[in-house]
Formats: C-alpha cells, structure tokens, sequence
C-alpha cells in the first residue's frame, strides 16, 4: 500500500517518500510533510541551481542558501532560479 502525506508544497494527500532523505528531524519533518512529487522537483530544481550558478556544496553558506531555497520552494514563495529560466510547459 502506498505511504500519503499531505504534502507542504501541494497542500494536498499525495504519495510520500519511502524513506527519510536525512537523518535527524529535518529528515523526519521532510518525510512526514512532503510528497515523493514535490521532492522529486526539488531535487531536479536543486541539481540545476547547483550547476547553473556553479555552486560548492560543501560550503557552509551554499548548505544555508540551498535549505533557504528548499523552503521557500515549499511554501510557494518567490524562491531563486537561475538567470534565464523559464519552467517548462505542461
């Protein structure tokens, strides 16, 4: 049987994660309030703010930029896109 959560970013019941994607609450509080859906594109939106603005991940101030952005991106604030961006048509 698939896991639901009401999802964060959707505000609606979506599938969840299979597991938490970190340990501690963060990971817990991601597993428990974000749909498998909403991770998926943030993971891609991740990846693509990582190489566009040639990101060092294992900078303290990238770790706080990009768990800023997470959460704006969860809450449908005005979060970053790189110069240029233009979100594909559904």
């Amino acid at each position: 049987m698939t896991r639901t959560v009401f999802c964060r970013k959707y505000q609606q019941e979506m599938e969840g994660l299979d597991a938490a994607p970190y340990p501690g609450p963060r990971g817990k509080d991601i597993f428990e309030h974000v749909s498998k859906q909403a991770w998926q594109e943030w993971l891609k939106h991740q990846t693509m703010m990582i190489n566009e603005k040639r990101l060092n991940v294992m900078d303290p101030a990238t770790q706080t930029f990009l768990q800023q952005e997470f959460d704006k991106f969860l809450t449908g604030d005005d979060y970053e896109k790189p110069e240029g961006y233009v979100p594909p048509s559904a």
